[in-house]
C-alpha cells in the first residue's frame, strides 16, 4: 500500500512548487516508507510514497507507458492483475514490469475509464493523460482506499490524506459544520463531505475527470440489490456451497498475490476464523496470526482466539490492551484518523498494526466487511425486531423479543426491559426509508446537547439525516427491508468509519496493508443477490456463512452470539490519574477558543466521569466523552497546529525523480 498526492494547475501558472510537492509527499511517509518518487511537468505534478508489496524491484512510481504519455500514481492492489495482463498481452500490449500498477496503465489505454469496472481490488489512483490533458482520479467500489481533493485559487490538490493537502498554507483550515453534524449523527462524514471546509473526498465507486480546472465526477459502480424477489433462487445448501467457493477464491487471491509474507488478524469471531482457516486448508502459505487481547474481561475474546490458534497450528502473537494504553495513544490515533470519532475502538487496532509491523509483516488479511455483506450487525437484528413490533405495537408478547437482543452485553436491554421497549418502539413506521437506522441516528445526535449554543445553531441548520435520505437510489423502494438496511449501513458507516478510521488509517499508521476477502467485488455481488433469509434468519445473523463453513470452525465459535468489536471508552481517560493532554485540551479557555463545545457541559460531564473513574457510564456519556476528546484533538492537530507537529516531512529515500520542467 502507498500514499499518493498531486498538484494540478488550473490557470496558466508556473509549474507546481517543488518544495510544496516534496512536503506533501513527506507527510505521507507512514503510508510508504520504502521509497518515494515524483513526476512534474508544467501542468501537473504527481507524488508517491511506496510500501513495496508486488514487484519489489521494478514497481516504483510514478510509472508511465512506453511513450511517456500516460503517468500514474497508485495506492492499492489490483488482485486480478495477472489475468488482466494476460488479456492485454494478447491485445498487443507489452510490459516492462511485473507490477499491477503497469497493468492499470495498459488497461486505461485499452478500455479508457471503462477499465475500472474490470478491476477486482482496492485502490485510489491518479492518471495523467498528457495527450488529452486530463487527470483521472479513481477510487475502489466500497472506499477501502481514501482519496481527498481541494481547490485553491490556481490549482487543485489531491492526496491520500488530508494532512498532505494542508501542506499548502493557502488551503483553509476550519471545521465544516455540515461534516461535523454528519459525524455526530452517522459516526462518520459521508463522502464527498469531510470534517473540514472545502476538503472533499471522492466517493467510493466513482472516478473524476479534471480538465481545464473543472472536475467532472462519474459513478462506474454502485451498491445494488434485487427487487423483492431475489434473483438468486437456489436452495440454502446450493447457496452455501456457492458462498464457500466465492470466499475461498477471494481469500486465496489476497493471500497469494503478494511478494512479501501475508499475516492474518484473528479476533475470535467467525469472520476472521474463516479467512484464517481458508489459508490453512487451501493455500501453501504459512499462517501467522495477530490478535487484540483486553485487560478488561468484558471486551476480551482471548479464549476463542486461542482455540482457533490451536486448531490451525498458527504462529500467533497478540497485544494486551489496557485502558491506560488507549488513553496514551489516543492523540496519535486522531492525528491519523483526521476526524472526530465517537468510540475508542480504533486505538487498539493501532496497537495491533504496530505489533504486525514489529513482527516483520507488511500485509494482513482481515474479516472486515462480513457483517455488512451478510447482515451480521446488531442494527440488522434490531430492525428485524422493530419490523416485527410494527405489525402490532401494543402487543406485550411481541415486545418481549427485544430482550433477546444483545446477549453479550453486560448492560443488555434485558436488564432494563421497560426502557428497552420504549426505546425500540419509537418511530415504528416501516415506510420510513431510514427505519432501520433511526434509533442509532437519534441516539448519536444527543451529542448536540453539549455543543456551544452558537456552533449548535450552525450544525442544526440542516437535518443531515433527511438530506442523506434524499440521495437514496430510485431502486431503494423495491428492495427488501434487510437490503435497505444494508445499503444505509454500507453508505453511511462502512467507508467513512469501518474502512477508514478503524481500517486504512490504523493499518497505514504503522505501514501495514489490510486486505479484505469479504469485500471482493465478486463476493459482494454474490452476497447482495442472496435472499435476505439466507443472511438473517430470524435473529440468526450470517446464517448462510455458518452453514458454508461449519466443518472448519469449532461449534462454540460458530454458534456463539455475535459480539461486536469494542474497547473501553470513558474508562480509558478517567482510570485514576489525570492525563495531561486531556486536561490541556478541555480546560475552559481552550474550549471557549475552539467554540465547539459548551465548557460548562463538558466540565459537568468530566466531573461525573472522574468520580466513577469512567466506569458504568451510559452509552450516551461514553460517546460524548470520546466525541469531545477526539474533536478537540482534531482541532489541535489540524486547525491550531496545522497537522505538522513532530513529524518528519522529508520524502522517504530512495527518491525516483522525473522532472520535465528542468529537462
Amino acid at each position: 500500500m502507498c500514499g499518493i498526492c498531486g498538484i494540478i494547475n488550473t490557470r496558466k501558472a508556473p509549474p507546481a512548487d517543488l518544495q510544496l510537492l516534496l512536503k506533501m509527499i513527506g507527510r505521507l511517509r507512514h503510508r510508504g516508507p520504502d521509497s518515494s518518487g515524483y513526476y512534474r511537468d508544467r501542468e501537473v505534478a504527481l507524488g508517491h510514497t511506496r510500501l513495496a508489496i508486488i514487484d519489489l524491484d521494478a514497481g516504483t512510481q510514478p510509472l508511465a507507458n512506453e511513450d511517456d504519455t500516460i503517468w500514474i500514481t497508485f495506492n492499492g492492489e489490483i488482485f486480478n492483475y495477472l489475468e488482466l495482463a494476460l488479456e492485454l498481452t494478447k491485445s498487443g500490449h507489452r510490459f516492462k514490469t511485473k507490477s499491477d500498477t503497469e497493468v492499470i496503465i495498459h488497461a486505461y489505454e485499452e478500455w479508457g475509464t471503462g477499465c475500472f469496472e474490470r478491476f477486482n481490488g482496492q485502490w485510489a489512483l491518479a492518471l495523467w493523460d498528457t495527450k488529452k490533458k486530463e487527470v483521472i482520479l479513481s477510487r475502489d467500489r466500497l472506499g477501502i482506499r481514501p482519496l481527498y481533493y481541494t481547490n485553491t485559487s490556481d490549482k487543485i490538490l489531491f492526496a491520500s490524506e488530508i494532512k498532505s493537502l494542508f501542506s499548502d498554507n493557502t488551503v483553509e483550515r476550519d471545521f465544516d459544520p455540515a461534516g461535523l453534524s454528519e459525524i455526530f449523527t452517522f459516526w462518520s462524514p459521508i463522502a464527498p463531505k469531510t470534517a473540514f471546509k472545502n476538503i472533499q473526498e471522492l466517493r467510493p465507486g466513482h472516478f473524476a475527470i479534471i480538465k481545464n480546472g473543472k472536475i467532472e465526477k462519474r459513478a462506474y459502480w454502485s451498491i445494488d440489490f434485487p427487487s423483492s424477489t431475489p434473483q438468486r433462487t437456489s436452495s440454502e445448501d446450493e447457496n452455501a456451497e456457492a458462498l464457500r467457493q466465492s470466499l475461498i477464491q477471494a481469500s486465496k487471491l489476497r493471500f497469494t498475490r503478494s511478494d512479501v509474507p501475508v499475516g492474518a488478524y484473528l479476533s475470535g469471531g467467525i469472520d476472521s476464523s474463516i479467512t484464517s482457516s481458508i489459508v490453512s486448508k487451501y493455500t501453501q502459505s504459512s499462517l501467522k496470526t495477530f490478535s487484540i487481547r483486553f485487560a478488561d474481561a468484558e471486551f476480551d475474546e482471548g479464549l476463542f482466539q486461542q482455540e482457533m490458534v490451536q486448531r490451525l497450528g498458527a504462529d500467533h502473537r497478540d497485544v494486551k490492551v489496557t485502558p491506560k494504553a488507549i488513553g496514551d495513544i489516543f492523540p496519535k490515533v486522531i492525528w491519523h484518523t483526521e476526524r472526530p470519532i465517537l468510540r475508542t475502538a480504533p486505538a487498539p487496532l493501532f496497537l495491533l498494526s504496530r505489533l504486525v509491523r514489529e513482527s516483520g509483516y507488511k500485509v494482513v488479511v482481515t474479516g472486515e466487511g462480513a457483517d455488512e455483506m451478510l447482515a451480521g450487525y446488531d442494527i440488522f437484528r434490531e430492525a428485524q425486531v422493530r419490523h416485527f413490533l410494527s405489525r402490532n405495537p401494543d402487543s406485550k408478547k411481541r415486545g418481549d423479543i427485544i430482550l433477546r437482543l444483545y446477549p453479550w452485553l453486560q448492560r443488555s436491554p434485558g436488564k432494563a426491559p421497560a426502557f428497552a421497549r420504549a426505546f425500540f418502539a419509537k418511530g415504528l413506521d416501516p415506510l420510513d426509508p431510514g427505519f432501520s437506522h433511526r434509533p442509532r441516528w437519534d441516539s448519536t445526535s444527543s451529542i448536540h446537547m453539549i455543543l456551544d449554543p452558537d456552533f449548535k445553531k450552525e450544525l442544526t441548520k440542516t437535518d443531515v439525516a433527511e438530506e442523506f435520505l434524499k440521495k437514496i437510489p430510485d431502486s431503494f423502494k423495491a428492495w427488501e427491508p434487510l437490503c435497505k438496511a444494508q445499503w444505509l449501513e454500507m453508505v453511511s458507516l462502512l467507508s467513512g468509519y469501518i474502512l477508514s478510521a478503524q481500517g486504512d488509517r490504523m493499518l497505514m499508521a504503522n505501514s501495514v496493508e489490510g486486505r479484505f476477502p469479504f469485500l471482493d467485488c465478486d463476493f459482494v455481488n454474490f452476497a447482495n443477490n442472496l435472499p435476505p433469509r439466507h443472511k438473517l434468519l430470524g435473529l440468526d445473523e450470517k446464517h448462510l456463512l455458518k452453514i458454508a463453513f461449519n466443518d472448519l470452525i469449532p461449534s462454540n465459535i460458530l454458534r456463539r452470539p455475535k459480539q461486536p468489536y469494542r474497547a473501553p471508552d470513558a474508562a480509558s481517560f478517567f482510570y485514576g490519574e489525570k492525563i495531561e493532554w486531556v486536561e490541556e485540551i478541555t480546560n475552559k479557555t481552550y474550549l471557549a477558543n475552539a467554540g465547539i463545545f459548551n465548557p460548562k457541559a463538558v466540565s459537568h460531564l468530566f466531573d461525573k466521569a472522574y468520580k466513577v473513574k469512567g466506569q458504568k457510564m451510559s452509552n450516551t456519556d461514553n460517546m460524548r466523552i470520546v466525541a469531545i476528546l477526539s474533536t478537540m484533538l482534531t482541532y489541535y492537530h489540524f486547525i491550531e497546529a496545522n497537522g505538522i507537529e513532530n513529524i518528519d516531512e522529508r520524502p522517504p529515500e530512495p527518491i525516483k525523480i522525473i522532472d520535465m520542467v528542468n529537462n
